[in-house]
């Protein structure tokens, strides 16, 4: 049986605006890495995701911080989940009385840092 590990913090952000694929493109290259590498990386990107991950970890690490008393140096983004959320369907009118669908997506963003064991 696999023993889950929880994060030593986390943020949350719901109800986001944008399509999870978009978001996952960006989080794919950010997870796993020590928190000051993803701040480089999130402010070098020029992604409009970039910018609500960035909000989102720097939430997490204000988090760390306050609760728990860590220091910034020594954390990790050890989980990032992007889930999809509610889904907006609107219609547009085209040529000759048709109609086609736009689904505008949502997501829901998630994610955990941990704390570096000595000399990782």
């Amino acid at each position: 049986m696999k023993k889950i590990i929880e994060p030593a913090a986390v943020a949350k952000a719901s109800y986001i605006l944008m399509s999870p694929y978009k978001i996952r493109r960006v989080a794919n290259l950010i997870r796993g890495k020590k928190i000051e590498e993803v701040k480089a990386i999130l402010k070098s990107l020029p992604h409009r995701s970039s910018e609500v991950l960035y909000k989102v970890v720097m939430s997490a690490v204000a988090n760390a911080k306050n609760n728990s008393n860590l220091d910034e140096e020594g954390l990790v983004l050890s989980h990032v989940m992007i889930n999809e959320g509610p889904r907006s369907k609107r219609f547009k009118p085209r040529a000759r009385g048709r109609i086609f669908g736009i689904i505008k997506r949502q997501s829901h963003i998630y994610v955990g840092l941990d704390v570096v064991k000595g000399g990782v």
